[in-house]
């Protein structure tokens, strides 16, 4: 055997086993082609599809950071220098202080349509870092107030919608039905206009020609919590135009019997500037959880007159028959897309004390 034939036989036995490699090797499918995300711009900006679903899904929420001084806002703590250097707690010097808060809330809101109308489920929850005022013990001596600073995570709102009706966790119906109060931060100075958080469910008829009325049940929280299967009532309805909207809202408390009501109109007299007033009502006398103002009326009123685009001025002051008395004023400017600095200034006068105080606030909004 030559040279030249051993060679021919070397490559011919070489092609044979690469072909037999080749036949056992991996074949890996071709990838799938994606399925990008598609925009839902049936219930506006900011929804996008569901891969594989027809429910549309927004995400949203903000990052604020919240600064109080004052009577109204500010914290008081003791020199704690002078309280870890033994100094009687009767005698320690008291400082004023600053309040903070930064919070970073999140919503999901998920809505699909279906026959019996939009089928929506919203959540907004946040942690928030604050700081307040608490007690400490050194020794045997008890030192008050003391700063001190503790995280939370919050279920702000849980609601289930289907059309008209509504299962959820959120801000109770007495204020909802009105619109809160004015734009301000601190709304509730000098008379609270809300009982809070509750569990609730309620039916909403809209007439689609800018009327609605509204009537729920509600559990109530703290002291008013139901004590029996006697649940709180509230019914409510309203009237919208391009003049503004009337509004008005009655709440039965169960658990102590008694009936509070509040009717609200909101003009708006020009692109610029928008007005409002409220009025509260009660025939209670042993308290209510729906009458959060003190005695049997109060009355609240505001308005925001918007210089540019970017610029507003928010006032709302507020008083009721026990003689409690509070005003807010402030500004929201928008310094960019997103990005709100909102100081304010508050008076407020319960029972004949009195205090002002200050109030900032940046907020990141997406």
């Amino acid at each position: 055997m030559n040279i030249k034939s051993l060679l021919l036989g070397s490559a011919a036995a070489l092609v044979a086993v690469s072909g037999a490699r080749a036949a056992d090797a991996i074949v890996v499918a071709e990838p799938e082609p994606a399925e990008y995300v598609r925009i839902c711009d049936v219930y506006g900006a900011g929804y996008y599809y569901i891969p594989g679903t027809e429910t549309c899904l927004k995400i949203g929420g903000y990052l604020r950071y919240d600064i109080g001084i004052g009577d109204n806002h500010g914290l008081r703590s003791v020199d704690k220098e002078d309280a870890f250097n033994g100094v009687d707690p009767l005698d320690v010097d008291v400082n004023d202080t600053y309040f903070k808060r930064m919070r970073a809330q999140i919503t999901l809101d998920a809505r699909s349509e279906t026959e019996y109308g939009t089928l929506r489920g919203y959540i907004a929850t946040y942690l928030q870092r604050d700081s307040f005022e608490t007690s400490r013990t050194i020794g045997t001596d008890v030192y008050e107030p003391w700063t001190n600073t503790g995280t939370d995570v919050v279920l702000e709102h849980a609601i289930i919608q289907l059309g008209g009706l509504t299962i959820a966790y959120t801000d109770s119906l007495f204020e909802t039905l009105t619109d809160s109060a004015g734009s301000v931060i601190n709304d509730d100075i000098g008379v609270n206009y809300t009982p809070g958080k509750t569990h609730l469910i309620a039916y909403t008829f809209d007439a689609g020609n800018g009327f609605s009325a509204t009537v729920g049940v509600e559990e109530g929280s703290g002291d008013f919590t139901l004590d029996s299967y006697v649940p709180h009532v509230v019914a409510g309805a309203s009237f919208t135009q391009g003049w503004g909207k009337i509004a008005g809202v009655v709440g039965y408390d169960a658990v102590y019997g008694e009936v509070a009501g509040k009717l609200r109109v909101d003009v708006s007299v020009n692109e610029a500037l928008s007005l409002w007033v409220m009025g509260g009502l009660t025939d209670g006398d042993n308290g209510s959880y729906y009458a959060t103002w003190e005695g049997d009326w109060a009355i609240w009123g505001g308005g925001q007159y918007r210089f540019t685009e970017k610029a507003a001025l928010d006032v709302q002051l507020a008083y009721d028959d026990g003689d409690n008395f509070g005003a807010a004023v402030g500004v929201n400017y928008e310094l960019v897309p997103g990005f709100n600095i909102r100081p304010e200034v508050t008076y407020a006068d319960y029972d004949g004390d009195d205090g002002w105080g200050g109030y900032l606030r940046f907020q990141r909004s997406f």
